[in-house]
């Protein structure tokens, strides 16, 4: 007779403070609206949280765009649909790359064929206006601009608003990598004439993983309708998803959206329009100053000069001769405070503190602060 198979106990995660670069804290308020009964993705009060979360991601983005919603699937898949949906076939993209996101969107853009010419910058520095405008004179067939507002992997924040305004000078379109900064830093897709953009919802916004902000502006649309091929993945064609994801209570099925995380979406960005968007990026800021301030203190010296820093993501050198994650190991073990390793050219050599959305506040500062100095000093 065969022994019964052993029941395994239900999974209880560990309480964590998470400082790394994602994901952050979730408030209780969201993992509350995430555990409310599921109902079906054509349900007529499914499809009006649906239009609640569009509108509220209309007012994160401070766009006015039709196509604006969340893709379903991590800020990776967000990138790689609007890719997809703008590039074609031997297409010219000028992509800026001053980290690992940057290198990601070169690589996306190979992959589908487009014929890509590189702007770099050194890891932990901000895109150089100057190198781009020269690229765009160069390259005139150019249709597309891709950079990274928040460079995740250094913290280095770039200027969005000129790099986006040298792209309608030369009339080619912007693509913005805002997985790191949407909610957390000054960002106005209107105003600055941006043309597509995305972001991920476990950074600022708070919410866990899963999900991806994208907006498309009218240019953008219009060359989507353009194409004279079809976008070549299904899944992540815009012009068949917006079937689903458009205006109006009648909505043509395209796949199973992932109810529940929209659930907790729509209450992420509740609670950062009840704060207000200006006091969440002055928050950011506010906080990143008191921790630049404790982490010199200890000794620690910043990746990125202070005018190219990014709040959000604090990126710092650690001292010759330590074991970087021995002690990311302590602080996780003693503190349950997870902070990040470096990547790429900086693995070894540099942490990467997070500094949020709900990870943003004097409770999570004084603590990293407090457990770093006790970790480094012994």
């Amino acid at each position: 007779m065969n022994a019964p198979t052993p029941v395994l106990p239900a999974f209880v995660p560990p309480r964590r403070v998470l400082m790394g670069p994602g994901p952050s804290d979730v408030h209780p308020r969201v993992l509350a609206a995430m555990a409310q009964a599921t109902i079906g993705h054509l349900d007529p009060a499914f499809i009006g949280l649906m239009d609640d979360i569009k509108r509220l991601l209309q007012q994160t983005f401070r766009t006015s765009n039709e196509l604006t919603m969340p893709v379903s699937g991590p800020g990776s898949t967000g990138m790689e649909a609007c890719f997809a949906n703008l590039l074609e076939p031997d297409d010219t993209i000028i992509v800026c790359e001053n980290g690992v996101f940057g290198g990601r969107m070169r690589a996306m853009s190979e992959r589908l064929g487009a014929k890509v010419v590189t702007v770099s910058d050194p890891w932990g520095r901000a895109v150089d206006p100057n190198k781009v405008e020269d690229a765009l004179k160069a390259n005139p067939e150019a249709k597309v601009l891709a950079f990274v507002q928040a460079e995740t992997s250094t913290g280095a924040l770039s200027d969005a608003k000129t790099l986006a305004a040298l792209a309608q000078r030369y009339g080619v379109l912007s693509l913005v990598d805002a997985v790191t900064s949407l909610g957390g830093s000054p960002l106005e897709m209107d105003a600055w004439g941006i043309d597509a953009i995305y972001s991920g919802t476990q950074k600022c916004l708070s919410c866990p993983p899963g999900l991806s902000p994208v907006s498309f502006s009218p240019r953008a649309v219009e060359k989507l309708r353009s194409r004279k091929v079809p976008v070549r993945s299904w899944f992540m064609d815009f012009s068949l998803v917006t079937a689903y994801w458009g205006g109006g209570a009648k909505r043509a099925y395209h796949h199973t959206a992932p109810i529940n995380a929209l659930y907790g979406l729509h209450e992420s960005l509740v609670l950062l329009h009840e704060e207000g968007l200006e006091h969440s990026w002055a928050r950011h800021r506010q906080h990143h100053l008191a921790l630049a301030r404790g982490l010199e203190a200890l000794g620690l010296s910043y990746l990125v000069p202070a005018d190219e820093r990014l709040p959000q993501l604090n990126a710092v050198r650690l001292p010759e001769g330590l074991q970087e994650d021995v002690l990311r190991g302590r602080l996780l073990g003693e503190y349950d405070l997870e902070i990040g390793a470096g990547l790429g050219e900086f693995a070894g050599k540099i942490w990467r503190i997070g500094l949020m959305g709900q990870s943003c506040s004097t409770r999570h500062v004084e603590l990293c602060l407090e457990a770093l100095g006790k970790v480094l000093q012994r």
